[in-house]
């Protein structure tokens, strides 16, 4: 090869490399003017936030769906009970059926006539013969009840087939609210990854701090009120809303935990149903569904005990403590606390029992 082909060569050579460094520098350049800056602490803040409100209402709609999947749930296990009865009965009418047969085989080998002309008895002959000509209509009508539970069975077991179908399509679309409420509080866990370590550990500090305050509010063991907040006022003992707000504040401090209704973690429904049943009213893990457990009301006719509902459609639930306060368990990340009753958008006020 000549002296300039060689130099040609490495020309190209050095060209081709100065433009692929250049293009990777290019590439490096607009990907870190691309690349989402570190949030400040009250951006973080404030985003977590709102993923973390975002998974609430995964949440909450997952747990809507409960009362579906439970009756579904009975229907299929009702279904499976009167199968398994009547698979009993169509076995005993097959083993009846069985017994006919094998009778009637003993005496079908040969003719009626000539069992008629060889019989030694022809008395005792046609009175067996009048037998078998009964035992032969109750073969027929055992294969007519045969046939009758046999169809039935048929129809049980697709009824079966129908709910079980029915009860799957509920259980996976509750599934994927789990899955939505996971890939919320996965993204508000990403915003926090993305602050310095001194940053997120002042954040754990002040949650911390939250629950501990929360915490030293609970009332006393005999329900007497911990709380200086002149906010919150003492309420009749003997009613059923002052033991379910006893319950609810003796939970002050717990964490939030999706799902959760006792004894030491809550979600916002789960802390309602489990004040409420301490006062012997059974509500259902659902904020949506609480709504319409009890009776509507107005603002003008609260009372410590009720429910206030929040956001449309409903995908959060409190307590009212009283004096424009409410006890709740507010979302993931967060402890049960005392909040101002008008920090989020009211949609419904209802008084249980």
């Amino acid at each position: 090869m000549s002296i300039g082909r060689i130099n040609r060569t490495k020309g190209i050579a050095l060209a081709a490399i100065t433009s692929t460094a250049v293009a990777a520098g290019v590439i490096l350049i607009q990907g870190a003017a691309n690349a989402d800056p570190a949030p400040t602490m009250s951006e973080a803040k404030k985003q977590v936030a709102d993923l973390q409100h975002q998974a609430e209402v995964a949440g909450e709609s997952a747990n809507a769906l409960r009362g579906q999947i439970s009756a579904a749930q009975a229907r299929v296990n009702a279904l499976k009970s009167g199968i398994a009865k009547q698979q009993a009965q169509v076995d005993a009418v097959k083993r009846q059926i069985g017994s006919l047969a094998v009778a009637g085989y003993q005496t079908s080998g040969i003719s009626t006539t000539a069992q008629l002309l060889l019989s030694t008895n022809p008395d005792q002959f046609l009175s067996q013969a009048s037998t078998a000509q009964a035992f032969a209509g109750q073969q027929n009508a055992a294969l007519r009840r045969y046939q009758l539970a046999q169809g039935k069975l048929t129809d049980l077991q697709a009824s079966e087939q129908t709910e079980l179908g029915a009860l799957q399509a509920v259980q996976a679309k509750q599934t994927g609210f789990v899955n939505q409420l996971n890939s919320n509080l996965d993204k508000a866990q990403g915003v926090l990854d993305k602050l310095s370590a001194a940053d997120r550990k002042r954040i754990e500090q002040e949650n911390a701090r939250a629950a501990e305050n929360a915490r030293k509010q609970r009332p006393t063991r005999s329900g007497d009120r911990t709380s200086t907040d002149t906010n919150i006022p003492n309420i009749p003992a003997s009613g059923r809303g002052a033991i379910a707000i006893n319950a609810a504040l003796s939970q002050l401090g717990d964490p939030y935990v999706w799902g959760a209704a006792g004894p030491s973690s809550y979600d916002c429904s789960g802390l309602t149903m489990y004040a409420w049943g301490k006062a012997g009213v059974s509500l259902s893990h659902s904020a949506a569904a609480q709504s319409g457990e009890g009776r509507p009301i107005s603002r003008s006719e609260l009372q410590p005990g009720d429910l206030v509902f929040y956001y449309t459609p409903i995908s959060h639930v409190a307590l009212y403590l009283g004096n424009g306060r409410i006890v709740h368990a507010p979302r993931p990340g967060k402890s049960v606390e005392i909040a101002p009753m008008n920090e989020m958008p009211i949609a419904a006020m209802v008084r249980p029992g």
